[in-house]
């Protein structure tokens, strides 16, 4: 089958023929229908978020199972389904806890639970990139990785729902818990920061203040929520926050660019007692320093969010059902549709800010 492998960092992803091996007890087999082109996959092909290769990237994706491993139960063959990349085994000390987003059952970065790899290249084992490697024809994936949706639900919609709408909205109603009223600031309006947005106006947040350095990116965050635009390349964020806050700066307010100055910024634009949510991923050795003094008088409280602190096994069906009430815009957030072998030409799309997201159909 096809699949687009990273061979080296830096380098492009090469669509290439790679052997998958059959699925294993409580395995499932998925042939991709659609996969959404995340930034997070961008990050590991330039090498900021290391993860071992060659491995076949992408994260966000439908599909169909096409074949079941043993003791497999909670699908079947024909049944749609939404791939996860955190998968969670309901068993551990953090899926107890009700935070199945941080689950331990996961053994190891791109692998299977038995320590292997079900892809190979020439005899060379090649990693599941974030788990998943949805940019594929087909994928193995553990059966509580794979969450079943109704046959009403286009591929197209229910892949960009697998991360970046888990992710930007989870992180206002779930990491946040954003109330209705409350002002919200978004710094860095790409895909995930779009659904922050979308998930504040779900809430009801106002105002809703968007901020980035390209006015494409702004113009797309008013489509879909933001109150008003603030464009950093030529203004303080910071001051403008304050300005449209009465002073005090946003109850909550989210950095969704994975950089420690942004981040730092984020977290001064917060008021005080308020929340200053770190949704990007940063670089394994980025740090970010903060005021110690104005941390603990101001009481401010600092989050970090993964996977918009998502319970993909509630939150998937839920997001559909308010994209079908008309309550969240998900056809919007769909830029291009391209074929696996145009995924290099997506990530430039990505980095030149013209899309919000690309769906690739496999």
């Amino acid at each position: 089958m096809k699949a687009a492998v990273l061979e080296a960092y830096g380098q492009p992803l090469n669509v290439t023929d790679v052997d998958l091996h059959d699925p294993q007890a409580h395995e499932v087999k998925v042939a991709i229908r659609a996969t959404g082109v995340c930034h997070s996959d961008l990050s590991i092909q330039q090498g900021k978020l290391p993860l071992p290769t060659p491995c076949v990237l992408g994260h966000e994706a439908a599909g169909e199972v096409i074949e079941v491993g043993d003791g497999v139960t909670n699908v079947k063959v024909g049944d749609r389904v939404v791939c996860m990349w955190t998968p969670m085994c309901g068993n551990c000390y953090m899926c107890r806890r009700g935070q199945t987003h941080l689950c331990e059952g996961v053994r190891a970065m791109g692998l299977m639970d038995d320590g292997t790899s079900r892809l190979s290249l020439n005899g060379q084992l090649v990693y599941h990139g974030i788990n998943a490697a949805t940019f594929a024809e087909e994928g193995i994936y553990r059966d509580y990785a794979v969450v079943k949706i109704g046959d009403d639900i286009p591929f197209e919609i229910a892949a960009v729902v697998g991360c970046g709408v888990l992710t930007g909205v989870g992180a206002a109603i779930n990491t946040a818990k954003v109330r209705p009223a409350e002002s919200v600031a978004v710094v860095g309006c790409g895909g995930v920061g779009i659904n922050v947005i979308q998930g504040a106006r779900l809430v009801g947040a106002n105002p809703i203040i968007a901020i980035d350095t390209m006015q494409s990116k702004l113009d797309m965050a008013e489509r879909f929520g933001a109150t008003h635009l603030v464009d950093a390349s030529n203004k303080d964020a910071v001051t403008e926050v304050m300005g449209l806050t009465g002073g005090r700066g946003a109850d909550a307010a989210f950095e969704v660019v994975g950089n420690p100055v942004l981040q730092r910024k984020v977290f001064d634009m917060t008021r005080r007692g308020g929340r200053a949510v770190f949704v990007g991923a940063a670089a394994l050795t980025d740090e970010v320093t903060l005021p110690s003094l104005i941390l603990a008088l101001g009481e401010k409280n600092v989050l970090g969010c993964y996977y918009g602190s998502c319970d993909p096994k509630r939150d998937i069906p839920l997001f559909l059902d308010l994209w079908k009430a008309g309550k969240l815009d998900l056809e919007g957030l769909i830029s291009q549709t391209l074929k696996l072998d145009d995924v290099n030409g997506a990530f430039e799309d990505m980095e030149a800010g013209k899309v919000i997201r690309t769906v690739l159909t496999p």
